[in-house]
């Protein structure tokens, strides 16, 4: 079968406005796509008929997204798409990700050498913390504050000395003179943060044409993923790459922008028309997930927000149950109700746990839903726990690895430094710092100085001498040897395992050693999808690049009922929903009422109702103990707002009859027998 057959076997199994959409090559196209209506197929189906069909060199598309997870999913399924047609080179990864691989090749046009380091939000704040440190205002929420402004900043492509000027009070002054101080610290450690993986590519892209044009013959199509949560920098970004041939697939659901608070800004989608005045509107509006009655009470309740582009999502898959609402008298009733509700309907229907989803806007709402599921012996998982990048022994790790790459990387050398102990103290490194810094020179260049004798005792210089050497000489080694093996040698050389089991007890310890063979089992797994060769520099930017969003992936929760917040919620699906907390101050959010946010807030709801494949049930309290106080609690607005004839009130003193109460009673007997057999 000829190549360029295969697309229409597979484009007549979409719908019209899916096909269109896939076929649509002769200009910038904006596919407004709501939810559930199949928008990563469109993506895929895309990227495989501008391959086959069109003969496009797979090298030349370039596929972006907003996490790892997304783009891993996108990946496989075009790989299965083209059926080992030819498809390397193709690009399909996070924003990040091209910023990364964009700065990696054009790093020399800002003073940086290609194993620059890059910093995450805890390295970001961990600088800020050490240059404030003098300050009076140096509490971590602050530090917080300050390292938010700065982001914010970034991302609007304001540079420091304009954010001097433009300060509106005393902290925004505060925070410039910061961002001042810290930019300059990053150069010197040959380092950027996350938002410069957008930020510096634009700037190189503004400053030298010649670059520009060689990312503009290199990307020939751009499709974009999730496009309402663009935020400045990158929709200048995919400008650039975009402006002269106008390839462009932006694939977006205004009504699902809920990020404004980390810069995504659903204005892009408008902007678009203004920037390319021929752009084509298709918009996928046939749902594939709900019932029409779930469908239906979103349509209505985004209603009430303004829209560039009008849409209302419908199903071919019937009416389905209605929305049920419970009133409860308080959040303990309201966590015992909804997870009561949860094991009957399990039980009577003899589904999974897998198969329910407890939903709330504020992680602290988990703390209850937790505490019964436990006693009724329910298995659930609970996002947004600890990252395993999180934990000590891993960042002590990359840490070391970071500063063999990248010898100016003095964050990542004050870590380790006396990790384990090796006579290097506080007040060393504090001496050490200043040297350093008097002599505008890295810490690992400060240590071959022939003038820190001067400042230095003598056993603490030896210290200092002999682990800096130890480093040379271990990233010299490690420029011929691959990834997983430097990773065993320098946990060898430095005896860390022995170290973990001195400062812990064997619980603990165990726990701690065993993190550090998964790392280096993951290592080498990662080493082995590359042909068995992974270098130094390809994998500290892939673990570094592990997107907080994915920290908290749900890819194998096991046969358990998720628990997590609305936001984490967005591009989930369930078969079973519940909402817990439908009152105002909580959805919506005090301060989204405050802040003028309500047209957010009803978005974050509508995303959380979209949510729901089969059954979708809403709860609040009439009352809620806030800050050790019992307060009354009104109703949600966003209640008022769905459709009366599909919610189904139940009331706080709801009766049973008596084969509903026999299902409950044996739904409790049958979990507290699974509890005691566990």
């Amino acid at each position: 079968m000829p190549s360029s057959s295969l697309p229409s076997s597979r484009l007549s199994q979409l719908n019209p406005e899916q096909r269109a959409a896939v076929r649509y090559v002769d200009g910038p196209l904006l596919v407004l796509a709501g939810a559930g209506s199949g928008k990563t197929r469109v993506i895929t189906e895309k990227i495989a008929h501008l391959i086959t069909h069109h003969q496009m060199k797979a090298r030349h598309i370039v596929a972006v997204t907003f996490t790892n997870k997304a783009a891993r999913e996108m990946k496989s399924r075009v790989a299965k798409l083209l059926d080992g047609q030819p498809s390397r080179g193709l690009t399909v990864s996070t924003f990040h990700r091209l910023g990364m691989t964009i700065l990696r090749r054009e790093c020399d046009a800002l003073g940086l050498t290609s194993s620059f380091s890059l910093y995450d939000t805890r390295d970001s704040s961990a600088l800020l913390l050490e240059l404030l440190k003098r300050d009076a205002g140096t509490d971590r929420e602050y530090i917080e504050q300050i390292r938010g402004q700065i982001s914010k900043w970034k991302n609007a492509l304001i540079e420091p000395q304009h954010a001097i000027s433009i300060a509106a009070d005393k902290f925004e002054v505060s925070a410039a003179v910061a961002f001042a101080a810290y930019e300059r610290q990053l150069r010197s450690y040959n380092a950027v943060d996350l938002d410069d993986l957008i930020g510096l590519p634009v700037q190189v892209f503004e400053q030298n044409p010649e670059r520009l044009d060689h990312w503009q013959n290199r990307v020939r199509h751009l499709l974009v993923d999730e496009y309402q949560d663009t935020n400045q920098t990158q929709y200048k970004l995919v400008h650039q790459l975009t402006r002269i041939r106008h390839a462009l697939t932006a694939v977006g659901d205004d009504d699902q922008s809920i990020y404004s608070w980390r810069g995504a800004q659903p204005e892009n989608l408008a902007q678009l028309s203004k920037d390319f005045p021929q752009l084509k509107v298709i918009k996928l509006e046939q749902n594939y997930r709900s019932t029409n009655v779930i469908l239906h009470a979103a349509n209505t309740l985004i209603a009430n927000n303004p829209h560039t582009f009008e849409k209302r999502l419908w199903s071919a898959s019937g009416m389905g149950d209605a929305i049920r609402v419970l009133e409860c008298k308080n959040e303990q009733q309201e966590a015992e109700r909804v997870i009561g509700d949860l094991v009957h309907h399990r039980f009577s229907s003899g589904g999974r746990y897998a198969d329910y989803a407890i939903l709330f806007r504020g992680n602290f709402q988990a703390r209850l839903f937790e505490k019964i599921l436990r006693e009724q012996g329910v298995p659930y998982v609970l996002s947004g726990g600890q990252s395993f990048f999180d934990y000590t022994e891993i960042k002590d790790l990359l840490a070391y690895l970071k500063l063999l790459l990248n010898p100016d990387d003095s964050g990542s050398f004050l870590r380790i430094a006396n990790t384990p102990r090796r006579g290097i103290g506080a007040s060393t490194l504090e001496k050490l710092a200043r040297f350093s810094g008097e002599r505008e020179c890295s810490l690992l260049d400060a240590c071959f100085s022939a003038e820190l004798g001067q400042h230095l005792g003598k056993r603490a210089l030896k210290s200092v001498q002999g682990f800096a050497q130890w480093v040379m000489d271990t990233a010299a080694r490690a420029a011929s040897d691959d990834a997983p093996a430097i990773l065993r040698q320098l946990i060898i050389d430095i005896d860390y395992e022995d170290w973990i089991r001195d400062q812990h007890d064997e619980p603990v310890a165990d726990k701690r050693v065993a993190n550090v063979a998964d790392l280096c089992q993951w290592i080498e797994k990662m080493g082995a999808r590359d042909d068995g060769v992974l270098n130094l520099q390809d994998m500290i930017s892939r673990l570094t690049l592990m997107d907080i969003l994915d920290r908290a992936d749900t890819d194998d929760i096991g046969d358990r009922v998720a628990l997590m917040t609305l936001h984490a919620a967005k591009g989930l699906e369930f078969p079973r929903v519940y909402i817990a907390g439908m009152e105002e101050e909580l959805l919506p959010h005090r301060t989204s009422i405050e802040e003028d946010g309500i047209e957010e807030e009803r978005r974050v709801a509508y995303v959380g109702i979209t949510r729901a494949q089969k059954g979708l049930t809403l709860s609040m309290a009439r009352q809620r103990r806030r800050h050790g106080d019992i307060s009354a609690c009104e109703p949600s607005r966003f209640l008022s707002e769905l459709p009366e004839e599909n919610l189904q009130w139940i009331g706080g003193k709801q009766t049973r009859n008596a084969e509903e109460q026999k299902e409950y009673a044996a739904a409790h007997l049958s979990n507290l027998r699974s509890l005691l057999a566990t």
